[in-house]
């Protein structure tokens, strides 16, 4: 792509998120259901969607769960797409689902807007989980990461970034598009199908429409997280999960894989379910001393 095209196009990214009239930043809202929240980053209020379940009683601290959208979505897209407002009604988890830059979160390598722009979504994502610890929506022991496609990219960049921020993750057809050094151990519990033509399962392609550096082959994704994490083979059946789902097996941190033959570029039916027991079962993070 030209420059000048290029830079035409993130400058209206900018603008048009700059002159969006988001609702006013403010307090959650404690009520049960979805409703509409934005966080200041300077001039910029970013939105987002939180989910609280039934139930929920104002200063609880909640599980949280952060849902990012794919490329060219937004929050509702996800939270309709995922279905994770089903789990977290019946297991007691609060979910926010932000909005990236046009659709886009800057994962690294990828994606077009928010990476052109330079966006810090790293900050972004800091911010929001502060905001709601701050808020006490949520337990900052117990939080959690999700996202599908350039979402499940932008997981990945915060475990490698913020891994004491973060008690586990889990990516639906999703890429590592940055050099990772976690500080601490992560859980990664990954879907992928074998025949997706947007994160190829074996790997190959370019990470983005100027980025020509191949995507990393699944299967050695999952034995890069393995072998971070100092782990076993993944060699243990996934409880619940259905066949193709197999991890390193019980224990604090565990990583594990649910692979869909044949499958697409697509959140499976059964993803959410899995990703609510694998985030049960993960031990809170420890807290500094106050």
């Amino acid at each position: 792509m030209k420059i000048a095209v290029r830079a035409a196009m993130i400058v209206a990214a900018v603008l048009a998120a700059f002159i969006a009239h988001p609702l006013p930043a403010g307090a959650a809202q404690d009520a049960p259901g979805t409703t509409e929240h934005t966080v200041a980053m300077g001039d910029w209020n970013r939105p987002y969607l939180l989910h609280l379940p039934p139930g929920a009683k104002p200063g609880a601290r909640l599980p949280l769960i952060v849902a990012l959208h794919g490329g060219l979505n937004d929050a509702a897209y996800v939270e309709d797409q995922s279905g994770l407002d089903k789990v977290a009604d019946q297991d007691g988890y609060a979910v926010a689902y932000p909005d990236g830059l046009l659709g886009t979160w800057n994962a690294g390598a990828c994606c077009w807007f928010a990476r052109w722009a330079g966006v810090d979504d790293v900050g972004f994502l800091d911010r929001l989980i502060d905001t709601l610890v701050k808020q006490g929506v949520a337990d900052p022991a117990r939080v959690f990461m999700t996202g599908f496609s350039n979402g499940g990219g932008m997981a990945y960049r915060y475990a490698c970034e913020r891994a004491d921020k973060v008690a586990g993750i889990a990516v639906v057809s999703g890429a590592l598009a940055i050099g990772c050094t976690p500080k601490r151990p992560v859980s990664v519990l990954a879907f992928h199908g074998t025949w997706d033509p947007s994160v190829p399962y074996t790997g190959g392609g370019n990470m983005d429409a100027d980025v020509h550096f191949p995507f990393i082959g699944v299967q050695l994704l999952m034995e890069f997280w393995r072998w971070v994490d100092k782990l076993p083979a993944l060699s243990w059946p996934v409880p619940d999960g259905p066949e193709g789902c197999v991890g390193t097996g019980p224990g604090a941190v565990e990583v594990a894989l649910c692979t869909k033959q044949q499958g697409g570029h697509e959140w499976p039916d059964y993803a959410s379910k899995l990703i609510g027991e694998f985030f049960a079962s993960r031990p809170s993070l420890p807290q500094p001393a106050t």
